[in-house]
Protein backbone atom coordinates (compact mmCIF):
# COMPACT_ATOMS: atom_id res chain seq x y z
CA UNK A 1 0.00 0.00 0.00
CA UNK A 2 1.43 3.37 -1.04
CA UNK A 3 0.32 5.68 1.74
CA UNK A 4 2.21 8.67 3.10
CA UNK A 5 0.25 10.19 5.97
CA UNK A 6 0.94 13.47 7.70
CA UNK A 7 3.22 13.14 10.71
CA UNK A 8 0.41 14.32 12.98
CA UNK A 9 -2.02 11.65 11.71
CA UNK A 10 -2.58 10.19 15.18
CA UNK A 11 -1.99 13.20 17.40
CA UNK A 12 -3.89 12.92 20.69
CA UNK A 13 -5.13 9.40 19.81
CA UNK A 14 -5.02 6.66 22.44
CA UNK A 15 -4.44 3.24 20.90
CA UNK A 16 -4.30 -0.20 22.52
CA UNK A 17 -2.27 -3.00 20.89
CA UNK A 18 -2.32 -6.67 21.90
CA UNK A 19 0.69 -8.87 21.28
CA UNK A 20 2.76 -5.70 21.53
CA UNK A 21 5.99 -7.22 22.85
CA UNK A 22 7.45 -8.19 19.48
CA UNK A 23 6.81 -8.74 15.77
CA UNK A 24 3.98 -6.90 14.07
CA UNK A 25 2.42 -5.73 17.34
CA UNK A 26 5.64 -4.08 18.51
CA UNK A 27 6.19 -2.43 15.14
CA UNK A 28 2.60 -1.17 15.02
CA UNK A 29 2.88 0.33 18.50
CA UNK A 30 6.13 2.11 17.64
CA UNK A 31 4.70 3.32 14.33
CA UNK A 32 1.55 4.69 15.95
CA UNK A 33 3.73 6.54 18.47
CA UNK A 34 5.84 8.10 15.70
CA UNK A 35 2.64 9.52 14.24
CA UNK A 36 1.51 11.06 17.51
CA UNK A 37 -0.45 8.41 19.43
CA UNK A 38 -0.24 7.42 23.08
CA UNK A 39 -0.12 3.65 23.52
CA UNK A 40 -1.47 0.98 25.82
CA UNK A 41 0.51 -2.22 25.35
CA UNK A 42 -0.75 -5.71 26.16
CA UNK A 43 1.27 -8.91 26.07
CA UNK A 44 2.63 -11.81 28.10
CA UNK A 45 6.25 -10.72 28.55
CA UNK A 46 6.55 -7.88 31.06
CA UNK A 47 10.23 -7.19 30.34
CA UNK A 48 9.66 -6.93 26.59
CA UNK A 49 6.61 -4.71 27.07
CA UNK A 50 8.65 -2.40 29.32
CA UNK A 51 11.29 -2.08 26.61
CA UNK A 52 8.69 -1.24 23.95
CA UNK A 53 7.21 1.34 26.33
CA UNK A 54 10.67 2.88 26.82
CA UNK A 55 11.17 3.01 23.05
CA UNK A 56 7.83 4.79 22.68
CA UNK A 57 8.72 7.26 25.40
CA UNK A 58 11.93 8.02 23.51
CA UNK A 59 9.68 8.99 20.60
CA UNK A 60 8.16 11.58 22.93
CA UNK A 61 4.88 9.73 23.47
CA UNK A 62 3.24 8.16 26.49
CA UNK A 63 2.94 4.40 26.92
CA UNK A 64 1.41 2.14 29.54
CA UNK A 65 1.75 -1.62 29.57
CA UNK A 66 -0.23 -4.43 31.15
CA UNK A 67 0.59 -8.13 31.13
CA UNK A 68 -2.24 -10.34 29.93
CA UNK A 69 -1.97 -13.98 28.91
CA UNK A 70 -4.66 -14.52 26.29
CA UNK A 71 -4.24 -18.29 26.68
CA UNK A 72 -5.65 -18.22 30.19
CA UNK A 73 -7.60 -14.98 30.53
CA UNK A 74 -11.28 -15.00 31.47
CA UNK A 75 -14.09 -12.51 30.81
CA UNK A 76 -13.70 -11.31 34.39
CA UNK A 77 -9.97 -10.69 33.95
CA UNK A 78 -10.58 -8.73 30.76
CA UNK A 79 -13.26 -6.64 32.43
CA UNK A 80 -10.97 -5.92 35.37
CA UNK A 81 -8.24 -4.83 32.95
CA UNK A 82 -10.68 -2.60 31.07
CA UNK A 83 -11.75 -1.00 34.36
CA UNK A 84 -8.10 -0.34 35.22
CA UNK A 85 -7.51 1.24 31.81
CA UNK A 86 -10.68 3.33 32.13
CA UNK A 87 -9.31 4.79 35.35
CA UNK A 88 -6.23 6.08 33.51
CA UNK A 89 -7.54 7.23 30.10
CA UNK A 90 -10.78 8.97 29.06
CA UNK A 91 -11.35 6.80 25.97
CA UNK A 92 -9.76 4.54 23.38
CA UNK A 93 -9.46 5.78 19.81
CA UNK A 94 -8.15 2.50 18.47
CA UNK A 95 -7.65 -1.17 19.31
CA UNK A 96 -5.40 -3.46 17.29
CA UNK A 97 -5.93 -7.15 18.03
CA UNK A 98 -2.57 -8.57 17.01
CA UNK A 99 -1.99 -11.37 19.54
CA UNK A 100 -2.41 -14.80 18.01
CA UNK A 101 -1.51 -18.48 18.27
CA UNK A 102 -0.64 -20.74 15.34
CA UNK A 103 -1.20 -24.20 16.83
CA UNK A 104 -0.44 -27.32 14.80
CA UNK A 105 0.03 -27.21 11.04
CA UNK A 106 -1.29 -30.68 10.32
CA UNK A 107 -4.29 -32.49 8.78
CA UNK A 108 -7.61 -32.27 10.61
CA UNK A 109 -7.44 -35.93 11.60
CA UNK A 110 -4.17 -35.21 13.44
CA UNK A 111 -5.24 -31.99 15.18
CA UNK A 112 -4.70 -32.37 18.93
CA UNK A 113 -7.90 -31.27 20.74
CA UNK A 114 -6.00 -29.57 23.56
CA UNK A 115 -3.98 -27.51 21.08
CA UNK A 116 -7.14 -26.77 19.08
CA UNK A 117 -8.74 -25.38 22.25
CA UNK A 118 -5.68 -23.24 22.98
CA UNK A 119 -5.83 -21.68 19.52
CA UNK A 120 -9.54 -20.95 19.87
CA UNK A 121 -8.98 -19.48 23.34
CA UNK A 122 -6.33 -17.00 22.14
CA UNK A 123 -7.58 -16.17 18.65
CA UNK A 124 -11.34 -16.17 19.28
CA UNK A 125 -12.48 -16.37 22.91
CA UNK A 126 -9.98 -14.01 24.56
CA UNK A 127 -10.22 -11.61 21.63
CA UNK A 128 -13.99 -11.51 22.12
CA UNK A 129 -13.71 -11.10 25.91
CA UNK A 130 -11.32 -8.19 25.52
CA UNK A 131 -13.33 -6.55 22.75
CA UNK A 132 -16.52 -6.76 24.80
CA UNK A 133 -14.78 -5.20 27.80
CA UNK A 134 -13.13 -2.40 25.79
CA UNK A 135 -16.11 -1.39 23.63
CA UNK A 136 -17.43 1.20 26.12
CA UNK A 137 -14.07 3.00 25.94
CA UNK A 138 -14.04 2.84 22.13
CA UNK A 139 -17.56 4.23 21.99
CA UNK A 140 -16.38 7.34 23.85
CA UNK A 141 -14.22 8.26 20.86
CA UNK A 142 -15.57 10.15 17.87
CA UNK A 143 -13.10 8.32 15.62
CA UNK A 144 -12.90 4.81 17.09
CA UNK A 145 -11.23 2.09 15.02
CA UNK A 146 -11.23 -1.61 15.94
CA UNK A 147 -8.86 -3.75 13.88
CA UNK A 148 -8.62 -7.54 13.96
CA UNK A 149 -5.80 -9.65 12.51
CA UNK A 150 -6.97 -12.18 9.96
CA UNK A 151 -5.27 -14.42 7.40
CA UNK A 152 -5.73 -15.66 3.86
CA UNK A 153 -6.64 -19.05 5.38
CA UNK A 154 -9.47 -17.31 7.22
CA UNK A 155 -11.10 -16.50 3.89
CA UNK A 156 -10.25 -19.60 1.86
CA UNK A 157 -9.55 -22.74 3.86
CA UNK A 158 -6.37 -24.63 3.01
CA UNK A 159 -5.23 -28.12 3.92
CA UNK A 160 -3.31 -28.54 7.17
CA UNK A 161 -4.13 -25.11 8.60
CA UNK A 162 -6.68 -26.64 10.99
CA UNK A 163 -7.48 -24.65 14.10
CA UNK A 164 -5.69 -21.53 12.90
CA UNK A 165 -7.78 -21.32 9.73
CA UNK A 166 -11.03 -21.98 11.58
CA UNK A 167 -10.14 -19.34 14.19
CA UNK A 168 -9.52 -16.77 11.46
CA UNK A 169 -12.85 -17.54 9.79
CA UNK A 170 -14.35 -16.78 13.21
CA UNK A 171 -12.34 -13.56 13.40
CA UNK A 172 -13.70 -12.42 10.04
CA UNK A 173 -17.22 -13.20 11.25
CA UNK A 174 -16.74 -11.34 14.52
CA UNK A 175 -15.55 -8.30 12.59
CA UNK A 176 -18.56 -8.36 10.26
CA UNK A 177 -21.07 -8.69 13.11
CA UNK A 178 -19.50 -5.87 15.10
CA UNK A 179 -19.27 -3.63 12.04
CA UNK A 180 -23.00 -3.96 11.44
CA UNK A 181 -23.86 -3.50 15.12
CA UNK A 182 -21.78 -0.33 15.46
CA UNK A 183 -22.30 1.38 12.11
CA UNK A 184 -21.45 5.10 12.28
CA UNK A 185 -20.08 4.66 15.82
CA UNK A 186 -16.93 2.51 15.55
CA UNK A 187 -15.09 1.33 12.44
CA UNK A 188 -14.41 -2.40 12.52
CA UNK A 189 -12.12 -4.06 9.98
CA UNK A 190 -9.64 -6.91 9.48
CA UNK A 191 -6.05 -6.90 8.26
CA UNK A 192 -4.43 -9.91 6.63
CA UNK A 193 -0.71 -9.14 7.10
CA UNK A 194 0.40 -11.74 4.54
CA UNK A 195 3.71 -13.56 4.87
CA UNK A 196 5.83 -11.39 7.18
CA UNK A 197 9.19 -11.91 8.87
CA UNK A 198 8.01 -12.98 12.33
CA UNK A 199 8.56 -15.88 14.72
CA UNK A 200 5.08 -17.25 14.00
CA UNK A 201 5.82 -17.27 10.29
CA UNK A 202 9.12 -19.08 10.87
CA UNK A 203 7.37 -21.77 12.91
CA UNK A 204 4.79 -22.28 10.16
CA UNK A 205 7.37 -22.37 7.34
CA UNK A 206 10.71 -23.39 8.91
CA UNK A 207 12.43 -23.89 5.52
CA UNK A 208 11.40 -20.50 4.13
CA UNK A 209 14.07 -17.87 3.45
CA UNK A 210 13.10 -14.96 5.74
CA UNK A 211 14.92 -12.50 3.49
CA UNK A 212 12.21 -13.07 0.88
CA UNK A 213 9.54 -11.83 3.28
CA UNK A 214 8.39 -8.31 4.05
CA UNK A 215 9.36 -7.02 7.48
CA UNK A 216 6.70 -5.77 9.91
CA UNK A 217 7.84 -2.20 9.13
CA UNK A 218 7.17 -2.78 5.42
CA UNK A 219 3.45 -3.42 6.00
CA UNK A 220 2.75 -0.56 8.40
CA UNK A 221 1.08 1.82 5.87
CA UNK A 222 -2.20 -0.14 6.05
CA UNK A 223 -2.03 -0.28 9.86
CA UNK A 224 -1.64 3.50 9.94
CA UNK A 225 -4.38 4.12 7.40
CA UNK A 226 -6.95 2.09 9.34
CA UNK A 227 -6.22 3.98 12.57
CA UNK A 228 -6.32 7.47 11.03
CA UNK A 229 -9.05 9.69 9.65
CA UNK A 230 -8.36 8.76 6.02
CA UNK A 231 -10.27 5.49 6.53
CA UNK A 232 -13.21 6.91 8.48
CA UNK A 233 -15.78 5.65 5.97
CA UNK A 234 -14.40 2.11 5.84
CA UNK A 235 -15.99 -0.55 8.04
CA UNK A 236 -16.89 -4.22 7.79
CA UNK A 237 -14.02 -4.85 5.38
CA UNK A 238 -11.04 -7.19 5.20
CA UNK A 239 -7.83 -5.69 3.84
CA UNK A 240 -4.57 -7.21 2.61
CA UNK A 241 -1.36 -5.56 3.80
CA UNK A 242 0.35 -7.17 0.80
CA UNK A 243 -2.18 -7.06 -2.06
CA UNK A 244 -1.50 -9.52 -4.84
CA UNK A 245 0.77 -11.73 -2.75
CA UNK A 246 0.14 -15.43 -3.34
CA UNK A 247 -0.53 -17.45 -0.16
CA UNK A 248 2.04 -20.01 0.86
CA UNK A 249 5.82 -20.20 1.08
CA UNK A 250 7.77 -17.36 -0.54
CA UNK A 251 9.63 -18.41 -3.66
Amino acid sequence: MHYQPQRDLLNDRIILVTGASDGIGKEAALTYARYGASLILLGRDDAKLQQVARDIQQEGQQAQWFTLDMASCTPEMCQQLADTIAATVPRLDGVLHNAGLLGDVSPMIEQVPAVWNEVMQVNVNATFYLTQALLPLLLKSDCGSLVFTSSSVGRQGRANWGAYAVSKFATEGMMQVLAEEYQNRVRVNCINPGGTRTRMRASAFPTEDPDKLKTPADIMPLYLWLMGDDSRRKTGMSFDAQPGRKPGISQ
